[in-house]
């Protein structure tokens, strides 16, 4: 048997050759002694590790053979050349162990220069002087990049070549992973200290004698320096067949599935003693941390009960099919409490609690969230119709700016339900931290009046709102114990207050109870909740992930300009900053079509998924995104009228083989290679009929969720993003000097 360490670009490889290389890889894990892999040495080579193996007749594979313990060869597949090619870069290529920060590297010998990197080379440029180099008016010195953290002189020297940010990202796209995220964390306002930090690069350096001519071989330090977290970034160890054919078979858009950032594995295996709130803009990875952590804690314990959940039933089982691309061996529980990793959306776990739990603890639970009813529980309520029902018996003694079922809804899962208020006086005595809207005592006795309405009107009915059944499911909880031992948590930021008390006591508090994954800017549902009034303690145990690994500089540029102007507070009740966000990945600008009529936009969304089709992009990587279902449809025939063939997604799966029209709540936590932002104009984006009637507090929560949503759809787009709108462009987009 033998191990294979593969490269993070091993999904680079020519598509002509994957099937043989994984073939041939996967014969070389089974016995590298087939005589029909030809694993031989170099003679002459400038490391006495380095192999070649057979793929094809024409094409050979570079390795380099690491002994382990005992009888175990590990192989380094660093790539697949012709064969007199692949000769040529096993007599040059060598392995070395940065003396630095001890990280691996596989370096090429060169007959007239000094060494450099075989991966990658970026283009050595004299450094400009002080009033040109970008990191020199960082005052970032060039002895700290080489001598502290380890980076190779030709890096370094471009980097400080670099005179912009753009440069500066240019240099770090083409220098190897450890390397190009050291020059994006500079970019993001890092200290060399933090960075080091950041990447582990602070431990002792593993010694190895270099080169291997000099001294005596040891490749159980080598190995030691490829399991080290910078190194994981760009190296990873193979454990099956399975995993290596996900490894050479999918694209970047699955690279996170093996290779993680320092950071992201420190939170996905961390223990922590009590709940952790991991926050970041869109495509900065929170959601594959989660994945991850779901992994780490179910090998930690096969017994592990461990509830995955999130706001809608769509993302749920987008990281249900996460976790099975991520690792087909992790258990998945049949029953929220089974040993396992459940996955549902938040309120289908609320319907099972309330559906499993004992007749006296529901009926406890409803008497705490609502007081005296009687009846069971037959469904879920139709809260427009109940609110507007409710308003309507209150007359005219609500008064303007209260009569709005939106801020009576509001109003009622913010403040009198997570209080548990079910009598008059204890609604008097109520704090509405957050509510914008003050209310003096005669003002209160009119909504609690229409709050009274609407709980009567329900109860004949027997049904209860969602929030209603979380809040109830949570004290139904709290009477017959907690079901699970780790609940995770993402998009935290759309939950309601009810969503947390029922997460708060679905698991005992403890070490690892609750990891939340959260984005303040991405809140698209549902007002902004603050964890502490909700028993769930978070301070000290809060951290942030700035690095976008998603959407291209250029997009992610874009998309934070609509935000900006806006202030944002996260679940902690802190503002939430989008100062020192990053991306790692450039492309082309986005591109803004300002047409005269909803026809000449369906014209021109034609146009350009037709060119991106003829240039070979796969059908399901494009998406055209709407503000709601009714200009989907008109989408969808548009398109199909122009002869682009679009399948409408709303609840279902997405599917594959045509271009994918959706709405922009629906395109949340997805991603796309190119997206078109559809219908971006002033009257729809907000959609003008959903402010009438808001008070102002209630407008501007309105219009920054709006905002979000917008931002979130922009972050759908990984390289090309195309915004459209007929008419007059939406207020919200960036200002007028961005658009074309």
């Amino acid at each position: 048997m033998a191990q294979l360490i593969m490269t993070a670009d091993v999904n680079k490889l020519d598509g002509n050759i994957k099937a043989q290389t994984m073939s041939f890889l996967m014969k070389l894990a089974q016995d590298d002694t087939l005589p029909g892999l030809h694993i031989e040495p170099i003679s002459n080579s400038k490391d006495s590790r380095v192999r070649t193996g057979r793929v094809t007749q024409f094409y050979r594979a570079v390795l380099f053979k690491l002994q382990g313990a005992g009888d175990t060869a590990y192989y380094l597949f660093a790539g697949v050349w012709p064969h007199d090619d692949a000769i040529a870069e096993a007599k040059k290529a060598y392995l070395e162990i940065n003396p630095v920060n001890g990280l691996p590297e596989v370096l090429r010998a060169s007959e007239d220069v000094a060494d450099s990197p075989a991966t990658t080379e970026p283009q050595s440029t004299p450094v400009t002087g002080p009033d040109t180099s970008i990191l020199q008016t960082w005052g970032i010195a060039r002895e700290d990049l080489i001598g502290v953290l380890g980076l190779q002189v030709p890096v370094v020297d471009a980097a400080f070549a670099a005179a912009d940010e753009d440069e500066l990202y240019a240099v770090a796209e083409k220098a190897s992973t450890w390397q190009g995220v050291v020059l994006l964390e500079l970019a993001a306002g890092k200290s060399v200290d933090d960075i080091r930090e950041i990447l582990a690069l602070d431990r002792e350096p593993v010694k190895v004698p270099i080169p291997v001519s000099e001294g005596e071989e040891n490749d159980e330090e080598v190995l030691a320096a490829f399991r080290r977290p910078a190194a994981a970034m760009q190296y990873a160890f193979i454990e099956d067949d399975e995993e290596l054919r996900r490894a050479i078979d999918d694209g970047d858009f699955v690279a996170w599935r093996t290779f993680l950032h320092p950071e992201q594995r420190k939170y996905a295996t961390a223990d922590y003693n009590g709940p952790f709130r991991l926050s970041g803009g869109a495509g900065t990875g929170k959601t594959v941390v989660l994945i991850h952590r779901a992994r780490e804690l179910a090998r930690k314990n096969p017994q592990a009960r461990i509830f995955l959940t999130t706001y809608t039933t769509t993302l749920a089982e987008s990281l249900r099919s996460g976790l099975k691309q991520l690792d087909p061996t992790v258990k998945l529980a049949a029953e929220m409490g089974d040993p396992g990793v459940f996955i549902t959306g938040v309120d289908s776990a609320v319907s099972r609690v309330l559906k499993k739990a004992e007749p006296l603890d529901r009926a406890i639970g409803i008497e705490a969230v609502l007081g005296s009813r009687s009846g069971e529980i037959v469904g879920r309520t139709n809260s427009q119709k109940a609110w507007q029902e409710a308003i309507a018996a209150a007359g005219n003694d609500l008064g303007e700016g209260l009569a709005s079922p939106v801020f009576m809804q509001a109003e009622y899962a913010m403040v009198v339900l997570p209080g548990r208020i079910t009598s008059r006086d204890d609604y008097y005595r109520a704090r509405r931290p957050g509510r914008g809207v003050a209310l003096d005592r005669s003002r209160r006795a009119a909504v609690w009046s229409t709050i009274e309405s609407y709980r009567a009107w329900t109860a004949i009915d027997g049904s209860i709102d969602y929030s209603e059944a979380a809040s109830i499911a949570a004290a139904a909880l709290e009477q017959s114990g907690p079901l699970v031992d780790h609940v995770l948590v993402d998009e935290g930021q759309d939950l309601t207050p009810s969503h947390w008390q029922f997460l708060r006591a679905v698991a005992a508090e403890g070490p690892n109870d609750l990891f939340i994954a959260e984005d303040a800017h991405q809140r698209i549902y549902g007002q902004q909740v603050v964890l502490g009034r909700m028993g769930i303690k978070i301070v000290g145990r809060s951290r942030r992930l700035t690095l976008n690994y998603r959407t291209t500089a250029q997009n992610l540029g874009y998309a934070l300009g609509i935000l900006s102007g806006e202030t944002y507070v996260d679940a902690e009740g802190e503002v939430e900053s989008v100062g020192q966000y990053r991306s790692a990945r450039r492309g082309p600008l986005p591109q803004t079509v300002a047409t005269a009529s909803v026809g000449d936009e369906l014209d021109k969304a034609a146009e350009m998924v037709a060119q991106w089709l003829e240039a070979g992009q796969a059908p399901d990587s494009i998406g055209v995104l709407v503000r709601d279902k009714q200009q989907m449809s008109r989408v969808v025939h548009g398109l199909a009228e122009r002869g682009v063939a679009a399948r409408q997604v709303d609840t279902k799966t997405a599917g594959t083989g045509m271009p994918l029209v959706m709405t922009m709540h629906r395109a949340k936590g997805m991603e796309f290679a190119c997206v078109i932002i559809f219908g971006a104009s002033h009257d729809e984006l907000p959609a003008s009929f959903l402010v009438k009637g808001l008070d102002e507090a209630d407008k501007n929560d309105f219009l920054q969720r709006e905002r979000s949503l917008l931002y979130v759809s922009a972050t759908r787009a990984r390289d090309e993003l195309v915004v459209m709108w007929a008419g007059e462009p939406s207020e919200m987009l960036p200002v007028q000097e961005e658009r074309s």
